[in-house]
């Protein structure tokens, strides 16, 4: 039997399996700075895996922020039936010295980082035959991407989140084979973008949720608060309260911007460094991607129940 530090206790009856990972995985992209390097982490059994693009945030750690990161997400939902594929951005700190981060796009290379996810689906072939023994076991029809931070601003430019360009173009990058995303403390409700991030990235001033009709999961902790981009909580919601349904909202409680440490086991940028609190994100964003790609599988109305059901709950779901 699997174990479980999370106080939802075991949500759901999928015991993990060992994982294989791969990396770097250099795929050509022409007119990108530099190739582009990807993680592919798999469970070593099992067919007909659904895929998730998982998209690392822009913090300042040298390798967090890059397909090096984010294991306690990508473990967990690897071992538990997903492919998960890892890009390193050009805004990664691990590509310092080597791209230019004054460019149009400027540090964040928000258009970029939308393409590398479609580049990726464009290499299907490729990275599947680059994992010993993945060929033929998974199933393209089922894709969903997920993002942390900056990351999460990928996921959702992805499912239909619009901005607009410093010469006024409205750009829309979304990908019609994901179906569906998780998007945790991305930028959020330009209206509450207060702190030096305004001026300094005016592209969150532009951003636009009202196209973005794919299924989401928008997960936030109500203490993330940072003044540098905003001083009301309610900011990094915004790809719920400002898209039209169907989306769930996540709100972990006493969770900071790292959610308890998911960047990275044991990471120093944690603030509010809490396992318990990581394992239960990882558990909840799994059950609700399970049910996301296969609306037949009930996983998510378990995880909400035994959300519910918790003698001390540590988050709420809102739906529309």
């Amino acid at each position: 039997m699997s174990t479980s530090i999370s106080p939802l206790g075991a949500i759901a009856a999928v015991e993990p399996v060992p994982v294989v990972s791969v990396s770097p995985i250099v795929l050509p992209a022409p007119g990108r700075a530099v190739a582009l390097q990807v993680r592919v982490s798999a469970p070593a059994t099992g067919r007909d895996l659904p895929i998730v693009l998982l998209s690392h945030g822009h913090g300042a750690s040298n390798n967090l922020s890059s397909l090096n990161g984010y294991g306690p997400l990508a473990n967990y939902w690897a071992a538990r039936g997903f492919v998960v594929i890892q890009p390193t951005h050009l805004s990664s700190a691990t590509l310092r010295g080597v791209v230019d981060p004054s460019g149009p796009e400027g540090a964040l290379f928000w258009r970029s980082r939308a393409e590398d996810m479609s580049r990726v689906l464009d290499a299907l072939d490729a990275l599947e035959e680059a994992v010993p023994g993945l060929r033929g076991r998974v199933d393209r029809s089922r894709v969903a991407v997920a993002g942390h931070s900056l990351g999460g601003m990928t996921a959702g430019m992805l499912l239909g989140q619009r901005v607009t360009d410093a010469d006024g173009t409205v750009v829309d990058l979304r990908d019609p084979r994901i179906a569906a995303g998780v998007i945790i403390a991305g930028p959020g409700n330009p209206a509450f973008l207060t702190g030096a991030a305004r001026d300094r990235y005016p592209i969150l001033r532009t951003i636009d949720f009202s196209a973005m009709t794919a299924p989401a999961l928008v997960v936030v902790g109500d203490r993330d608060i940072n003044p540098m981009f905003s001083d009301q909580a309610a900011y990094r919601a915004g790809a719920y309260t400002l898209s039209p349904g169907p989306k769930d909202l996540l709100t972990v409680f006493a969770g900071e911007h790292i959610l308890g440490g998911i960047s990275g086991y044991d990471a120093a940028e944690t603030t509010d460094e809490s396992p318990a609190r990581v394992e239960a994100v990882a558990q909840l964003t799994w059950a609700y991607l399970r049910t996301a790609l296969n609306p037949a599988d009930s996983a998510w109305t378990a995880a909400c129940a035994a959300l519910r059901d918790a003698p001390s709950p540590i988050a709420r779901v809102d739906a529309k």
